[in-house]
């Protein structure tokens, strides 16, 4: 057998299913899907209509946190919904409890965690990690590599650099405290952020703002304003032909 499809599975017309493709109980395909030699779709996983995943795809999967981990899984978290015309790429791994809308793109080996809420039309780039409880704008672009720790927020039309990393505990693990500071950026509508940048706990980088590639990022920034350095300084305002349409 090359295949195993849970009977409760509902399989959409035009299905394409790869060899040792695993299918558990409830999954819902729409119509003209492709699922990829080895994918693992978890129960309950819901994939819209037109949909590409990638060979060793692992979809819908149960978070499984360390004993020492101060992540606590919800016995009720719901199944993972991808939107139709999305692609996931191969060995990426998109766990229980997510939502993408539609036309997002996985890149090979990126992983989305749970409780996440994804706009349409969201770029994920190659072995990018998105942790657990982030909101990701419809239009916003994540480049290879880079860290999206978790309860961060990124608004629409972002962009991410490669290599960028995000951070949400000054604590770094020490101290009870930290569990009331614990939170991600935010990054709102417009904002840039260039290659390597690092991003502290809990800043806002206003809208229309440029982060320069290797800035470390301490404090709010203003918008339309480009910075860099370290820490990240104001040096310009951003030019208004670069600027989003209101």
């Amino acid at each position: 057998m090359s295949q195993v499809v849970h009977p409760t599975a509902r399989i959409g017309k035009g299905v394409e299913l790869g060899y040792f493709v695993v299918i558990e109980e409830g999954v819902v395909l729409g119509d003209n899907v492709t699922v990829g030699h080895h994918a693992i779709l978890h129960a309950g996983t819901v994939i819209g209509e037109g949909t590409w995943i990638a060979d060793h795809a692992v979809i819908g999967r149960w978070p499984r946190p360390a004993k020492a981990s101060t992540v606590q899984v919800d016995p009720d978290l719901p199944a993972l919904q991808i939107g139709e015309g999305s692609t996931i790429g191969a060995n990426a791994v998109l766990y229980r409890g997510s939502r993408l809308g539609r036309e997002v793109l996985v890149g090979d080996q990126a992983f989305v965690r749970e409780r996440c809420q994804i706009g349409d039309r969201v770029v994920i780039g190659r072995g990018v990690a998105v942790e657990n409880q982030v909101e990701i704008g419809s239009d916003t672009k994540i480049q290879t590599d880079a860290y999206i720790t978790a309860y961060s927020r990124l608004e629409e039309r972002v962009f991410i650099a490669p290599g960028v990393m995000t951070t949400n505990d000054n604590f770094m693990g020490r101290t009870e405290a930290r569990f009331q500071h614990i939170r991600g950026p935010i990054v709102k509508r417009g904002a840039r952020v260039g290659g390597g940048a690092v991003l502290l706990p809990g800043i806002t980088i206003a809208s229309e703002s440029f982060i320069a590639a290797g800035a470390v990022v301490i404090r709010d920034t203003e918008p339309a304003t480009v910075y860099a350095g370290v820490p990240a300084k104001p040096l310009r305002p951003v030019p208004k032909e670069e600027m989003l349409p209101q």
